[in-house]
């Protein structure tokens, strides 16, 4: 029997970029023959930072959905759910609060952040690290892949898995993070990873035309003054994209302008030019899926109403587990 993935993301956009490609998508996409993939959108956790902006939610939702199908992942082996479909997650979230000090919500990393950001310390905010434990549990899943700066969340899950089994008994696997091959991704202004917030990303949705606008107004070495002065390639965002994004094919011109960079033989001009070629080889699968896709919405809206039926299944049978080791199961 195959083990068990669960990851997700929450529709506050309607698009991915290159940074949640690298982050997870792309280990998503690898995975799915070997593991049996759930791939939550949680609308639920959208709202502990907007909820002012139900009315976009819908089409957040359907952005993902064509976001996941156009990177590769197939709905014949991937089970996509939405989480206010599964109200066994809330239930079962709230007998996870009961195991869990305050102390250990206020040491999570993300709270802190968002709380920065100026999103408002409501309780939903304070308490979405134990829903986001009960996303992971409910399905049993053992394997999450997750962005660097989630990886506290999935920690928390295995402690309050470990806690609740060793008190109730064994319902739970316990989950194991899994980290992208490239953790964080610079955006292009290089001054922090890529971000939707931050006026700094790439997305997939971008046409042939916008990805070489946003290429060739990119930060590179800011100590270089002309193509003869030799540059820095480690921490230049253009090339740490051509390590992240070229093919076979790429890789002999890849280490030939690292090398031409550093001597001071070539321009940032001639090597961007040569990024958007990179890029947009590697976007132009996703693009032709993506048109697919949007030509048939009714399938995109069957995919997920399926798969949500299909994880609500497995939610009906971890809350029975559940209730049934902490002895809550009364009328049974």
């Amino acid at each position: 029997m195959k083990k068990r993935i669960l990851t997700g993301d929450r529709p506050t956009s309607d698009s991915f970029h290159l940074g949640n490609y690298v982050g997870s998508l792309q280990n998503r996409v690898k995975l799915q023959d070997e593991y049996e993939t759930f791939i939550l959108i949680a609308d639920l956790h959208a709202l502990t930072t907007h909820f002012d902006r139900t009315d976009v939610l819908k089409e957040n939702i359907k952005g993902l959905m064509l976001g996941y199908l156009s990177v590769g992942l197939d709905p014949d082996k991937v089970t996509f759910c939405l989480q206010s479909g599964l109200p066994e997650t809330t239930e079962i979230a709230y007998y996870l609060s009961t195991l869990t000090p305050r102390a250990v919500i206020q040491r999570q990393p993300a709270l802190k952040e968002k709380l920065d950001q100026g999103n408002q310390d409501t309780v939903g905010l304070y308490y979405y690290p134990v829903l986001m434990a009960a996303d992971i549990l409910t399905p049993r899943a053992h394997l999450v892949p997750v962005g660097k700066d989630q990886k506290a969340h999935v920690e928390f899950a295995r402690d309050i898995a470990i806690k609740f089994n060793n008190l109730y008994g064994e319902v739970f696997p316990i989950p194991e993070p899994l980290i992208g091959e490239v953790p964080t991704l610079p955006g292009t202004d290089g001054a922090g990873k890529m971000g939707k917030s931050t006026g700094n990303a790439i997305y997939l949705t971008d046409s042939k035309e916008v990805v070489e606008k946003k290429v060739m107004g990119m930060y590179t070495d800011p100590n270089r003054t002309s193509p003869t002065v030799p540059g820095n390639v480690e921490g230049n965002p253009v090339f740490t994209y051509l390590d992240a994004f070229s093919d076979s094919s790429h890789q002999s011109q890849v280490t030939s302008y690292k090398e031409r960079y550093k001597e001071g033989t070539v321009g940032d001009v001639e090597v961007k030019k040569f990024l958007v070629e990179v890029l947009n080889t590697f976007l132009e699968p996703i693009r032709e899926r993506r048109k697919k896709y949007e030509e048939d919405p009714e399938l995109v809206e069957k995919i997920l109403k399926e798969g949500t039926q299909k994880a609500r299944i497995e939610a009906k049978k971890t809350l029975t587990e559940v209730k049934k080791a902490m002895k809550l199961n009364y009328f049974d």
